[in-house]
């Protein structure tokens, strides 16, 4: 039998668990799977900073549902990691970040970079070891890909001490066949006790979470909204669950459906302060529950019905139990007339011809530009609200952003593993001026690998997320201006991409057209206007 060290064994167990990229940034303590990923076939992505690798690692998850792999070296490596994990745990993104770590025989004796990598990041993982030995190495690399995709799915850890990684053990026959776990099938009655709530409301809503992403049950969440005339409202990667021009699907109206709903259905989606915690006034004192998730995570509630484990199978088995559905077209109605004049009084900044512009009217610009297969994603506060309100998908999968835990600079990670994921897909990445300066330095590495992404900052010069809410709260703005037009897309043309100012709002389609005809890695910097403020009235915390 062969035989390699525990770098090649490393990268063997990814390959047959089918992993194709594997994101890093170089570093002594991790060669051996950086050697190990090219012998095995698997591209290496080689960042400018390691949170840019681990960011890239969770886009590929949300992209392709597939377990995102990065290789960090010792020390600063894995702590420049870390809120990638966060971001990844808060999102349920399976991933899987290998570690390198300072040789066991001297662990104490202050090596290089030498630290408890595990300590540090237990609390932002499902799962967090250090490899003992070469001869584990396989089990224990397929182990953790298989737990990252298990319920509920979210980021797995290992170090590897160098003199471990270095060592040699037999290579496997193939033989593994990974199957993750996605909990428990539901039970009959918890169903029948739902579709029985479901027939009897008057004034249901089923609330749609990126769990049923994760579950791949988009397509019962169909059924059932479609069996039930039940109006649907979405948040994270449930975006595109259902097309905007569906009947029963409401953004506008999410307000009013929560607020007067007597029946919530919570489909993999968590009580967190997108939701006000389920709490009045955002949900109804009087309204009933119903949770659908794969586990009880963040579930501070009480349901009538709360059905955990399989999500794809409770959402099918649901949708099939509901029979004699009452007429809903009241309800439905009532909310759709309540959508409708949403989306009239956005007409107003998005048809704006102010310059500089307004941030909506960029928006508007990109969204009437963007194939419909387009991956559109966000990185920013104020910006990205706008982007979050008037951007909307045909299908799921094609927005992504940080998610609750809302770290900034995640974009070009997200975005370049967008690209290849979907390589023959637009990929169109928003970020704010300040979200932009978090790492700007990615160009250079979408430039070597010819991954192009076509970036649009919308360049206020200020931090405006916190800027407005501290002029209201407080009466004055501390650390919250940035420098007027900085020209953010000289430094990508500076890295060899292609990069070009905008003031004007019939600027912005040209420049999109030549930015992709450049076949570049691109910054559309677009000078925007600092006092357009988003409307904001969600719960921030």
């Amino acid at each position: 039998m062969d035989s390699g060290n525990a770098g090649e064994l490393v990268a063997l167990a990814l390959k047959r668990a089918g992993v194709s990229h594997l994101f890093t940034l170089n570093g002594g303590h991790i060669w051996p799977i950086l050697t190990g990923a090219t012998e095995h076939g698997i591209r290496v992505i080689d960042t400018r900073h390691e949170q840019s690798a681990a960011f890239a690692a969770e886009g590929w998850a949300k992209v392709t549902r597939e377990c995102g792999v990065a290789a960090v070296t010792a020390g600063p490596g894995v702590t420049n990691s870390t809120s990638a994990l966060a971001q990844a745990q808060g999102n349920d993104s399976p991933m899987f970040v290998v570690g390198g770590r300072a040789p066991v025989a001297r662990w104490g004796m202050g090596s290089l970079q030498e630290m408890d990598h595990v300590a540090v990041v237990r609390e932002l993982t499902k799962k967090a070891l250090t490899l003992g030995s070469a001869d584990d190495a396989y089990a224990a690399a397929m182990e953790c890909v298989r737990t990252a995709l298990s319920r509920r799915t979210g980021p797995v850890f290992m170090d590897v001490p160098i003199d471990v990684f270095f060592g040699a053990a037999d290579l496997p026959e193939a033989t593994e066949h990974l199957t993750p776990d996605p909990g428990p099938p539901p039970d009959p009655d918890a169903i029948e006790r739902a579709a029985r709530l479901i027939r009897d409301a008057k004034r249901p809503v089923v609330v749609a979470g990126g769990g049923v992403w994760w579950a791949h049950a988009e397509e019962g969440l169909r059924a059932l909204v479609e069996a039930g005339m039940l109006p649907l409202t979405v948040n994270g990667m449930a975006r595109g669950m259902l097309p905007p021009s569906h009947p029963l699907f409401f953004s506008r109206a999410r307000s009013q459906a929560l607020r007067e709903a007597d029946l919530i259905v919570l489909t993999g989606v968590l009580l967190d302060f997108r939701l006000n915690f389920g709490q009045p006034p955002v949900f109804g004192e009087e309204a009933r529950l119903i949770y659908l998730d794969v586990d009880d995570h963040r579930k501070h509630r009480p349901a009538e019905v709360a059905i955990f484990g399989n999500l794809k199978a409770s959402i099918g088995q649901l949708a099939a139990a509901i029979r004699d559905r009452p007429d809903r077209s009241a309800w439905v109605q009532s909310l759709r007339e309540t959508e409708s004049s949403a989306r009239q009084s956005d007409a107003a900044m998005t048809q704006s011809d102010a310059s500089p512009v307004h941030p909506a009217r960029l928006i508007a610009e990109v969204d009437r530009f963007a194939d419909p297969d387009a991956i559109i994603v966000g990185d920013g506060g104020d910006f990205i609200s706008f982007a979050g309100r008037l951007i909307e998908r045909q299908k799921p999968g094609l927005w992504i952003d940080p998610g609750p835990f809302g770290c900034l600079g995640s974009g070009p990670g997200y975005a370049m593993a967008a690209k290849l994921a979907r390589p023959d897909r637009q990929v169109i990445l928003l970020s704010g001026d300040g979200a932009f300066g978090f790492s700007a330095m990615e160009f250079d590495t979408m430039v070597r690998h010819g991954i192009q992404v076509v970036c649009l900052v919308g360049n206020n010069g200020i931090w405006a997320l916190e800027k407005h809410p501290m002029l209201s709260m407080l009466g004055a703005s501390v650390a919250a201006d940035l420098g007027p037009k900085t020209r953010y897309d000289k430094v990508v043309e500076a890295l060899g991409g292609h990069g070009e100012m905008v003031e004007r709002p019939d600027e912005i389609r040209p420049a999109l057209e030549r930015a992709f005809k450049s076949g570049l890695p691109a910054c559309i910097n677009v000078i925007c206007d600092p006092n357009a403020e988003y409307p904001r009235s969600s719960v921030l915390m």
